[in-house]
């Protein structure tokens, strides 16, 4: 079998930012997800996404973060930055400092909330594509932005030289395949169609499951070539955290950090409001979603 390109790396994790009980950003904290992350078999991060809160960080700790990884994991760890809002101009800002503070690609998401068409999306992609001067990986995700991107839409940014990859989390493969065809890797954005993506010719995975499970992913997306088998076998293992983290109410920093408290990377499991950390009940149903994986 024959690997599609993976521009970013293959096993990625949008991964948490870390809070002082107080709010502030904690770097060092941070850094030791970072460091947890890839000791684990991630060859790629996504820095600033919507796990990482990037709704309720500010400009300069966006850039102070990546920073941060980047000297947490070294030059060779792919860094992909999250730098899309809703406000073409912070894209903007977000897009240029990305590439001044190092990373190796950004992360654009469709804009939210205000629900442009599909030619406003693409004039805003533009912008942002044009300023960051870097490989982009688009983020489709309509459950949390409202919009989709139209095929139509992949086929006018097809000839975008920069515009390389695509995280999925609409979840239509056949649609996938399609936008493979185009020329471009996509990415499994939803872990419980991991294994379905790899299966359609995913380039790889953009997990919130990998701050608990880096080594099963790794794992299974090398034997899924040689031994699908095997590779079903580490899916079906991972399902019962895979649950556990998507069961809670938004999904993603609420859950990683509690799982990454369980695990002993953190202290503690704060976010920022208006997302509220699990509560113990919460955190016991995480804890029985890890133990039943064998990830705790």
């Amino acid at each position: 079998m024959t690997r599609p390109p993976a521009p970013f790396g293959t096993v990625i994790t949008a991964m948490a930012t870390a809070f002082r009980p107080d709010g502030a950003l904690d770097l060092e904290a941070t850094q030791r997800i970072a460091r947890h992350l890839v000791d684990h078999g991630h060859d790629g991060l996504v820095v600033s996404g919507t796990t990482g809160e990037s709704a309720t960080t500010t400009k300069e700790e966006d850039g102070d973060t990546l920073a941060a990884v980047r000297e947490a994991v070294g030059p060779d760890v792919k860094l992909v930055a999250g730098v899309g809002t809703n406000d073409t101009s912070t894209s903007l800002f977000l897009a240029r400092q990305a590439r001044e503070r190092g990373a190796d690609g950004v992360l654009l998401v469709t804009p939210y909330y205000n629900k442009p068409g599909q030619r406003g999306i693409l004039h805003h992609f533009r912008q942002v594509v044009d300023a960051a001067e870097l490989p982009v990986m688009l983020y489709d995700v309509p459950s949390r932005t409202g919009t989709q991107l139209a095929l139509e839409s992949y086929e006018a940014m097809a000839s975008w030289e920069s515009v390389v990859a695509v995280k999925d989390a609409v979840g239509d493969m056949a649609r996938g395949v399609r936008i493979m065809e185009l020329g471009f890797a996509v990415y499994s954005g939803d872990d419980v169609s991991n294994l379905a993506w790899l299966a359609h010719g995913a380039a790889g995975f953009v997990s919130v499951a990998g701050h608990v499970a880096g080594d099963q992913l790794r794992e299974m997306y090398d034997v899924f070539p040689t031994d699908p088998a095997r590779a079903r076998e580490l899916f079906v293992a991972m399902l019962p955290a895979i649950e556990a983290i998507m069961g809670a109410p938004n999904y993603g920093a609420t859950t990683a950090k509690a799982a990454l408290e369980l695990l002993g990377v953190l202290d503690h499991r704060h976010v920022r409001s208006p997302l509220v950390a699990l509560d113990d009940d919460e955190v016991a149903a995480l804890r029985a979603g890890l133990v039943a994986a064998s990830l705790l």
